[in-house]
């Protein structure tokens, strides 16, 4: 009831929950990251959406950020997607992802054993003309903020 409060434009339903990654280790550091403000975008490739049989992110869309174990760190808002090719990203969405160095190397050697990871047995090429949606948001609300449980 809190963040319905303070959010009277939130939907009626509670957002979709999700946590970045695929390691415990790097779940949990995004999404401290996003709770101290540092990490603002996140990059999932088209393909691995499809396999998990989602849809791209859609501005103004709310989601609930998790650790890997399930314990709700953040509401993120949506408020742009681009598509691009691996190969297109640039330092800039580096710096927005809020990971590692933020430099585009580290991202890109980063994201690139991450999507062979996740892409592994699916007959996709992790090279630079695979399809990345770019998606920037902004923290909505944070654990902290004492807003949480979102009912």
């Amino acid at each position: 009831m809190r963040f319905r409060a303070a959010n009277p434009h939130a939907p009626e339903d509670v957002p979709l929950s999700f946590h970045f990654c695929d390691t415990k280790d790097a779940a949990d550091i995004c999404a401290d990251l996003v709770v101290a403000g540092r990490k603002q975008a996140t990059a999932s490739s088209l393909k691995e959406l499809e396999l998990a049989g989602l849809e791209v992110a859609q501005p103004g869309e709310l989601f609930i950020v998790t650790d890997f174990g399930g314990k709700a760190m953040a509401v993120i808002e949506t408020t742009r997607v681009d598509i691009r090719r691996f190969g297109e990203i640039d330092e800039d969405f580096a710096r927005a992802e809020g990971e590692g160095d933020l430099t585009l190397e580290w991202w890109r050697d980063a994201h690139r054993a991450y999507y062979q990871r996740v892409l592994s047995g699916s007959g996709v090429a992790v090279d630079d003309d695979l399809m990345i949606a770019c998606e920037y948001f902004r923290t909505v609300m944070t654990s902290d903020d004492g807003a949480f449980p979102l009912q």
